[in-house]
């Protein structure tokens, strides 16, 4: 059998070439901890990586609504607890009524009403990350304005905003808002802060009622009439209160939840392209010896004669 001259060179150079060829991509893995560097070297572990980075930003976008509705529900939070105060403190006034006799007493307890019509109005019109909070949809407005009379006693307060929501997806075909609508008549949908038909709530109209009430010295309907509305606004804004919450419950374990799938995702992403550093040493060292090796080979045969090839 004659072999040709050039067989043992090209082959060495082919084998030369592949063994540089794995020793480079074998040291870049071992620099970067990386085991995939193209998609050409695992086609199909590179697809399942991006469909579980394409999962993962979806995932943090879910966090980030989450996170907007909780900051939202904190900001609620806080303006039902100074409603909640200025609901003890109309509770407080019309008691204390049933006891005075002076008019001018009773004429300061209806300043003192007034007062708390301002104060909750204020809150009402909350505004934040340039919305209104409690104007529904209708945001861009302030929800509520104030009627006066000649001198300057409430008279009304009109709603301007509307009962829908706005809503943010937290999971798969999921939809929250931990926000709340200051006035709902239409008996569905979410419940009014301060005005809902289905509790019997009208906490303005029914400020404005005892304010009333108090001028015209009729104590026997601040004592009857105002006290049981009160009770009613009062009743109200503990619903909110626990809406408030459980919907920040929920919130929280939504998050949590997405936090867990998250490091899971991670991790199977981590899986799938990181080295084995230590197998990945080994290997490389095999390749390095396997190299060194080829190229004593072809030292050797390079070194000799034409006649070496010929039997």
């Amino acid at each position: 059998m004659r072999v040709t001259i050039s067989s043992f060179p090209n082959g060495l150079v082919n084998q030369l070439g592949d063994l540089a060829s794995r020793q480079a991509r074998l040291q870049n893995q071992a620099a970067t901890g990386q085991r995939i560097q193209n998609s050409s070297d695992d086609p199909n572990a590179v697809r399942q990586v991006m469909e579980k980075q394409t999962e993962s930003r979806t995932i943090d976008q879910y966090k980030s609504n989450i996170a907007a509705q909780r900051d939202l529900g904190n900001v609620s939070y806080g303006v039902l607890k100074g409603i909640k105060g200025v609901s003890d403190k109309a509770g407080e006034i019309a008691v204390s009524a049933n006891g005075v006799n002076s008019q001018t007493d009773l004429n300061g307890y209806a300043d003192q009403v007034d007062q708390l019509i301002s104060q909750v109005v204020d809150l009402m019109n909350t505004s934040f990350n340039g919305s209104y909070v409690y104007a529904g949809t209708l945001d861009q407005k302030k929800p509520y304005e104030v009627t006066r009379d000649a001198d300057g006693h409430p008279t009304a307060v009109v709603y301007t905003g509307n009962a829908n929501l706005r809503e943010s997806e937290i999971a798969p075909g999921t939809t929250l808002s931990a926000g709340a609508v200051g006035s709902n008549d239409t008996g569905v949908g979410p419940s009014g802060v301060i005005t809902d038909t289905r509790s019997g709530a009208d906490f303005f109209n029914h400020l404005i009622n005892m304010a009333q009430n108090l001028r015209s010295g009729d104590k026997a309907a601040v004592n009857t009439v105002d006290v049981a509305n009160l009770k009613k606004d009062e009743e109200n804004i503990i619903y909110q209160y626990g809406l408030n919450g459980a919907t920040q419950s929920r919130l929280e374990s939504s998050d949590s939840a997405h936090s867990d799938r998250h490091s899971a995702l991670e991790a199977q992403v981590s899986g799938a392209v990181d080295a084995d550093l230590a197998q990945t040493l080994v290997n490389l060292n095999e390749t390095q010896n396997a190299y060194k090796a080829a190229l004593q080979s072809a030292g050797t045969i390079m070194n000799m004669s034409l006649l070496d090839y010929l039997h």
